[in-house]
């Protein structure tokens, strides 16, 4: 093998061979094997979008503008729509407040064409329920007896809050929640959002039902992050408005009413000194500065394509843990534009 392919693990060549010895551990950011619980997202995962959770608060250095209207939305209890292009630190805010004031881990609820209203809100398994009760119902099993499928007690068993609505539960503190890239949604998202964002409130209707016939009753149900809360007369009703952060790329415009009820923050490109400390936080002083003459090309680069900063640390990383001897030839190819050119 050349010189000039050693760094290659997979060679093409049609031979099995042991070179996945070789492999260098995976950057943090994509180390499924080290996860850990101060990490865990909304679903109990590790969050491994921006890397490991301790490092999070260190990737987010925000400016004076940037300080005053994420405080606004604190003083206000307003959400905050953060738009700004891909890796500008959009998402790594919810993160740095909530490590910054201790409120515990962020809810995160991923906007893709498809989700509704009801998907943030919370989830009734109403097929489920209907299995249990009719297996039950064979063994002599009184459906209706208190804990079972069928009774009033056993149907928050069947329910499983979304983000948003666990972020909505009554708590001394605020939960934060990021409304993740908001502009992948479809048309009515927005709308839909603007009555409980302004209530801080929602009804499950299924609790209700069972309100009625016995007021006052609590159903035990899931949260989005993998506890258990009551529900009382099947509302949920917040005491602390949660910390909203709503993100989008620019690729569309949200409806007035929407902006009314939003505090707008517009996040521009990062200089140098601040991709110098992204850098450091995933991958260390030394590659920082290694890559430095990397983060001044991607920034030459920023000024006339569209490029993200997630796409900047691939580069790093590759060329200082392979060192391929094609180091710019192979950084050009990890950051490729993103934008059509012109």
């Amino acid at each position: 093998m050349t010189e000039s392919s050693e760094w290659l693990i997979y060679r093409g060549a049609g031979e099995p061979h042991d070179g996945l010895d070789r492999l260098p551990a995976p950057p943090p950011w994509r180390d499924f094997a080290s996860r850990d619980t101060a990490g865990a997202g909304a679903d109990g995962s590790e969050d491994r979008r921006l890397g490991a959770h301790r490092h999070l608060a260190e990737l987010h250095r925000p400016g004076a503008e940037e300080l005053e209207m994420i405080n606004a939305a604190l003083y206000l209890r307003r959400p905050l729509l953060v738009t700004g292009s891909p890796g500008a630190g959009k998402s790594t805010l919810a993160h740095s407040v909530a490590y910054e004031l201790g409120l515990g881990n962020v809810l995160r609820w991923p906007i893709v064409s498809r989700s509704t209203l009801q998907d943030g809100l919370y989830h009734y398994d109403a097929i489920a329920r209907l299995q249990d009760v009719q297996i039950a119902a064979p063994q002599g099993a009184d459906p209706a007896a208190p804990g079972a499928p069928g009774s009033v007690e056993g149907i928050g068993s069947y329910i499983r809050l979304g983000p948003l609505g666990t972020a909505l539960l009554p708590s001394d503190t605020p939960r934060v929640l990021l409304i993740d890239e908001l502009d992948k949604s479809d048309i009515d998202l927005p709308n839909d959002l603007l009555n409980v964002l302004e209530e801080g409130e929602f009804a499950i209707p299924e609790l209700e039902r069972v309100a009625d016939r016995l007021p006052g009753a609590e159903a035990e149900v899931l949260t989005a992050d993998g506890s258990k809360a009551r529900v009382r007369d099947g509302r949920v009703r917040c005491r602390a408005f949660p910390f909203v952060v709503l993100t989008s790329n620019g690729e569309r415009d949200f409806p007035a009413p929407l902006m009314r009820r939003c505090i707008h923050l517009e996040l521009g490109r990062p200089d140098h000194k601040r991709l110098a400390t992204f850098v450091r936080a995933h991958l260390g002083d030394e590659a920082a500065r290694a890559g430095d003459d990397l983060i001044t090309h991607f920034l030459e680069r920023s000024r006339s394509e569209l490029v993200a900063a997630d796409q900047l640390l691939n580069a790093i990383y590759l060329t200082d843990a392979a060192a391929p001897p094609s180091r710019d030839r192979l950084a050009d190819l990890l950051i490729q534009r993103l934008d059509r050119p012109r």
